[in-house]
């Protein structure tokens, strides 16, 4: 794959470009990355520890992620920056402290599958509660975006700004607890595991689908939980760059294409990531014997504090101006590819009953 241009058309390099050089450490360029607990990490100075940035293809300059390892009985060295953070436990188990200067510490623990936002510009550190396995930690930012829009890495990671709208040392703001802002959608800081997590039926992407949208820490960012059935797969949809789809559980795969042009297939189990392009239909597959499910985490996409420009609308057919291809729509290609797919595995496809429903 061409590697990136190293400036822009005026022979200037972007702020996070400069951060990344810096930074010293290795960014992973791709469409997905085919097991999160497999890739190569490296020695990182300012984390304290091990890492790699996962500048994949489908976050298009508007977010990042990076893996940070945390060894044995060890810890990470503090942090303070502009850009918010949704990290998910890969592995391992142990804790997070939160503070202001001048004020308490707060401490929360927290194991494989978890996923929590540290507020916005408060000071946080990491600790691995095991001495004997290390910690993974993936963590979703918008650095790339803060970074650009202020072109100081000095001020984003310097500013002393108390942003006690979103944290004001609240004892319950990690306590795991969910406020509902609607039928599918929850508020709350901390997900003890998102593997087990409660979701609800949401028929608007077919196929007997479960999902609950997350608003967590009062970003801009969010995320969801997704799952559906065996056999069974979702309809096509599209929205903006930078949404990273996590394989919790199942086996499958995902095709992937611009309009009008032709698909590309990704093949996915438990631990793979998946971050479609801007405006890219894409579409998920269950070709396994379990329920299939993943997490998405996603730049400006949320609906208390909208982003820049709508983000919604993937839930409408392409016909009545959405982004979301119905069955009855679709490719007969990509049916025939399911089924030959289910076929080689010995399984049978469980679509009969939703081809050709619709959004209530």
């Amino acid at each position: 794959m061409a590697e990136r241009p190293i400036t822009n058309e005026l022979g200037f390099k972007t702020t996070y470009q400069l951060f990344l050089e810096k930074e010293r450490v290795p960014a992973v360029r791709a469409f997905h990355i085919e097991d999160i607990n497999k890739v190569e990490l490296f020695p990182w100075e300012r984390m304290g520890g091990r890492g790699v940035y996962l500048n994949l293809e489908g976050t298009e300059g508007v977010n990042d992620c990076y893996i940070a390892e945390i060894a044995p009985g060890k810890l990470l060295a503090p942090q303070k920056h502009m850009f918010e953070e949704l990290v998910f436990v890969v592995s391992g188990r142990g804790a997070t402290t939160v503070w202001r200067d001048g004020q308490k510490k707060q401490t929360f623990e927290w194991q494989e599958g978890s996923l929590f936002s540290p507020p916005l510009n408060t000071w946080h550190q990491h600790f691995n509660g095991d001495g004997k396995n290390p910690v993974r930690l993936l963590a979703m930012t918008n650095a790339p975006t803060v970074l650009n829009l202020f072109h100081n890495i000095d001020f984003v990671f310097g500013c002393d700004y108390a942003f006690t709208d979103r944290y004001n040392g609240e004892a319950d703001f990690f306590s795991g607890n969910t406020k509902a802002l609607s039928q599918h959608y929850q508020e709350t800081n901390f997900i003890r595991d998102v593997r087990t997590f409660e979701l609800i039926e949401r028929k608007e992407r077919g196929a007997g689908g479960r999902m609950t949208l997350l608003e967590m820490g009062n970003n801009v960012m969010s995320a969801h939980i997704s799952q559906f059935p065996v056999g069974t797969y979702k309809k096509a949809h599209r929205h903006g760059a930078g949404a990273h789809v996590i394989i919790l559980k199942g086996e499958g795969f995902s095709i992937m294409w611009p309009e009008g042009k032709d698909i590309q297939r990704y093949e996915w189990r438990a631990g793979s990531l998946l971050v479609p392009p801007e405006r890219w239909f894409h579409q998920h597959f269950n070709a396994g014997g379990e329920p299939a499910r993943y997490l998405a985490l996603k730049p400006f996409s949320s609906r208390k504090f909208p982003g820049l420009r709508k983000q919604w609308g993937t839930s409408e057919s392409v016909k009545q101006g959405g982004d979301q291809i119905e069955y009855e729509d679709e490719d007969p290609r990509v049916r025939r590819m399911f089924e030959e797919e289910l076929a080689k595995r010995g399984l049978t496809s469980r679509m009969g009953d939703v081809y050709g429903t619709r959004a209530a």
